[in-house]
């Protein structure tokens, strides 16, 4: 039974959709079944996966290709590509993989095409928007995102965040921001009618009770978006672009691109680089000179017990200290505890108990 509140609607609305969902995923392990392999299954690897997407001739096909080893179809003709593509992008000592996906049918709505584009962007660590500078991009940018928000996809980064553990302590419920328009009594009585009567709730930032709800249903996924603005090359294509650029209000970070010229496209890398918000650590063994020539991904902030978690879980059970050589050093081979936060090109030394 749904419960009988002001939410209900947004509840009915939200399980249509994920009814949809599993229907497309459905038909596609029929089809794997069929043919013996799922055409939109991309196995993630290097230092993040981003999903390539946007409408039909905004160039994906013409980008990846250039500035991958991807191989995909590329023709005058619309819709050229129906099954992702996928293809390494070297940056520094690392490399990004990127997925071409099927471009967005906008008269099929929430059709088995689109929701396993959106699938593909919802198991993805972030989002590259192709949009085309010969068209509107205002219209292209604003037409995606209602599809990916209705399928609770954000784009921007939410002012909020909340988290729900379901642990057997009873209700607690942590505020560490602010809850713009409700009390605790109100977040008791949303989780008791969802028969929630265990849980830890930690809310961040300005939360609302819809934010609440869409974290007991862990529905809404926010992922790191870079808009490629190409074409740039092309007449009145700087008029359109700032067009966008004003739209946009800097909440989005925009990068002028031509998939003709490879204008833009050396700067791919580094703007995939900073909108992760990763860093790579280098890991050393005691008994080694040289530390590891491949670097862990982790996210900043990250700690070095983080480091210790990422090798082997017992050697972060037997966590003694750390010596690290890097930027966040305050002198090379500092003796430092778990908690000591680590900094890109850092390099860590872990002893154990």
């Amino acid at each position: 039974m749904i419960p009988k509140h002001k939410h209900t609607q947004k509840l009915c609305v939200q399980i249509k959709r994920q009814i949809a969902t599993l229907k497309a995923q459905i038909e596609e392990e029929r089809k794997r079944r069929k043919t013996g392999r799922n055409l939109w299954f991309i196995e993630k690897h290097g230092a993040a996966q981003l999903i390539l997407a946007g409408f039909t001739k905004s160039g994906k096909s013409s980008i990846i290709s250039r500035i991958t080893n991807a191989k995909p179809t590329i023709s005058d003709y619309p819709f050229t590509t129906v099954e992702p593509v996928a293809g390494m992008l070297p940056y520094q000592d690392i490399a990004f993989q990127l997925v071409e996906v099927p471009s967005f049918q906008p008269t099929l709505g929430n059709s088995t095409w689109n929701l396993r584009v959106l699938g593909l962007i919802r198991n993805a660590d972030g989002l590259i928007l192709t949009l085309n500078l010969q068209e509107d991009p205002c219209w292209q940018f604003n037409f995606v995102r209602k599809i990916l928000e209705n399928s609770k996809i954000l784009v921007e980064k939410p002012k909020a965040r909340v988290v729900v553990e379901r642990k057997n302590v009873g209700l607690g419920i942590q505020v560490l921001g602010r809850l713009l328009d409700g009390t605790y009594e109100d977040v008791k009585q949303l989780l008791n009618s969802y028969k929630i009567y265990n849980a830890t709730v930690k809310i961040y930032g300005e939360a609302t009770l819809d934010d609440v709800e869409d974290a007991i249903f862990e529905g809404v996924v926010y992922k790191p978006t870079l808009i490629l603005a190409n074409k740039i090359d092309l007449k009145n294509s700087n008029e359109k672009l700032e067009n966008l650029k004003r739209m946009v209000e800097g909440k989005i970070r925009i990068l002028s691109v031509s998939c003709k010229t490879g204008e833009g496209l050396e700067k791919l890398g580094f703007e995939i680089f900073s909108l992760l918000d990763i860093l790579r650590v280098y890991t050393k063994h005691p008994a080694k000179k040289e530390p590891s020539t491949e670097p862990i991904i982790l996210k900043n902030s990250s700690t070095v017990l983080d480091v210790a978690k990422e090798i082997h879980s017992s050697l972060y059970k037997k966590f003694g200290y750390a010596k690290i050589w890097g930027p966040s050093a305050k002198y090379e081979g500092e003796k430092v505890g778990g908690d000591h936060m680590l900094m890109d090109g850092d390099i860590v030394e872990i002893h154990s108990k």
